[in-house]
């Protein structure tokens, strides 16, 4: 067999191209057809802030970092020398009880058996999923829809089950699950960067 001959270079640079071109034709979907989701997302945020609500965040593999990530984030906002104080945590950050929970109820009920102890009534859950099919998301926001929470989804592909359990859901309008994550940070970003706008100009 012969050794084909690749020009690493030429292949190397025509994917970093083509992967721009995909992730800004992504963004360029979503500022023309989905921003009034997003802003629906930031107003329930805005409102739970006002209020002193919980946000409490989840996500599997990538979208755990997400959601870790914006809880972090929107927990520690820098304003003109004040903070925009969330009660904000992600459910995937306390490892030793999220593996008991996994160890004693299973993988599907660990983001559930937390929410059991600290979801209160008005509380905002978020559940990134790529796929919109992880069950453990799934079966934390049916909890909390059943328990007085206002539930949001990031997904993408064709929405999941997410998109029908969800309050509001942004449904990232790509089929490549890479840029669907890096969509999702992109607008936990935005969300917090129009948050802290908000803040400095109208309450501050």
């Amino acid at each position: 067999m012969k050794n084909k001959t690749v020009d690493v270079k030429n292949l190397r640079m025509k994917t970093i191209k083509k992967y721009l071109y995909d992730i800004t034709e992504c963004i360029q979907d979503v500022s023309q057809n989905h921003t009034e989701t997003l802003a629906k997302i930031i107003h329930v945020l805005r409102e739970a802030h006002h209020r002193n609500a919980q946000v409490i965040t989840m996500g599997n593999g990538g979208s755990a970092s997400t959601a870790s990530h914006f809880a972090a984030d929107i927990s520690k906002a820098w304003i003109e020398g004040k903070y925009l104080r969330y009660r904000s945590f992600a459910l995937t950050d306390n490892v030793p009880l999220m593996t008991a929970w996994m160890n004693d109820a299973g993988y599907d009920y660990m983001f559930v058996g937390q929410l059991e102890s600290i979801l209160t009534n008005g509380d905002i859950v978020i559940g990134f999923s790529g796929s919109g099919n992880s069950k453990n998301v799934l079966n934390a926001l049916k909890y909390a829809n059943e328990h007085g929470a206002v539930t949001i989804g990031f997904t993408g592909f064709d929405g999941g089950k997410l998109k029908d359990i969800a309050h509001i859901c942004m449904i990232v309008p790509s089929n490549n699950m890479k840029q669907i994550e890096d969509l999702h940070m992109i607008f936990c970003h935005m969300v917090k960067e129009v948050l802290v706008v908000e803040t400095a100009k109208i309450d501050g």
